[in-house]
């Protein structure tokens, strides 16, 4: 039997690096193989660092406490895809979630959060906000590709066209959070600072908005982040500080010794299960306190 690869975190660094600034495989490789001393090190340890889609998932799509289904609906300029959870037997109207996904788009492991932010008694949908490219491909570097082409101001409309869609439904009780990772943290923030509408807005580890805009923010907001993610943490005291210089509501989580995208239970190299346990605690928490 043999051990498992020794990753470093200048390995984990590199990865990051690779999947949200120079989106350059070969450069990553080589470098992997650097710090991995070989090139039959490097190929061994580069599934260990990405999210892997054969992961089992955490609630099963067919669990039968939900009820789940493609839907699409009418974004700001045009249709919209997602993926709708909504538990089977609610006594009432219940608060909805909108599940922003990372810079992968909607594929299952956001399917899989979706689902459990719906077992914890609220209607979820994770939209494809590269629905306006014709979706999420299964290929996930050409879907960290597509990104570069989505414009901010058009996605953070479909955001808000997905929030106003969920206030309408039926069995919603008008109420709408939104929780995004990475990519879909970094949304969340941009789009608590245009939408005069969200009631509560999760960033995981997400770039924070311009801090001219943060006196137009009117969600309480929850901030988690991992104490090793350099890359996002620098922009974190100059966001507390426009937060409270303008009295916002809002709550910051530093988790010390992990990683980037530490809630994503598909990547085994930076998946932290006791701070993920912990942050969605305090996530459903917080969106019991207001959206429920």
């Amino acid at each position: 039997m043999t051990d498992s690869p020794k990753i470093s975190q200048a390995m984990i660094d590199a990865y990051d690096e690779y999947t949200h600034l120079s989106l350059d495989r070969r450069k990553f490789m080589e470098k992997l193989t650097l710090l991995a001393g070989s090139g039959a090190a490097a190929a061994a340890i580069a599934p260990l660092l990405a999210a892997s889609g054969a992961q089992a998932a955490i609630v099963p799509a067919t669990d039968e406490r939900l009820s789940a289904q493609d839907v699409t609906y009418p974004g700001a300029n045009g249709e919209m895809k997602g993926y709708l959870v909504t538990p089977k037997n609610a006594s009432g109207p219940l608060g909805s979630v909108i599940v922003i996904h990372e810079n992968r788009g909607l594929n299952e492991h956001i399917r899989d959060v979706a689902r459990r932010v719906a077992l914890e008694g609220f209607v979820a949908l994770a939209p494809d906000f590269l629905s306006p490219q014709g979706g999420t491909p299964a290929d996930e570097d050409k879907a960290r590709e597509l990104f570069s082409g989505l414009d901010m101001g058009a996605t953070v409309a479909n955001a808000e066209a997905t929030r106003l869609w969920l206030t309408k439904r039926d069995g919603a009780n008008g109420k709408v959070g939104a929780v995004g990772f990475c990519w879909g943290g970094g949304l969340v923030n941009r789009f608590a600072t245009k939408s005069a509408g969200l009631n509560a807005g999760v960033a995981y580890y997400g770039a924070q908005p311009p801090v001219e805009d943060v006196p137009a923010i009117k969600a309480p907001l929850l901030l988690h982040y991992g104490g090793l993610d350099e890359r996002i943490n620098a922009g974190i005291d100059a966001y507390r500080k426009a937060l409270e210089a303008n009295g916002k509501t809002f709550e910051i989580f530093v988790y010390d010794g992990v990683n980037h995208a530490f809630n994503n239970d598909t990547s085994s190299a930076r998946y932290d299960k006791t701070a993920a346990d912990l942050a969605w605690g305090r996530t459903i928490e917080f969106f019991r306190k207001t959206i429920a």
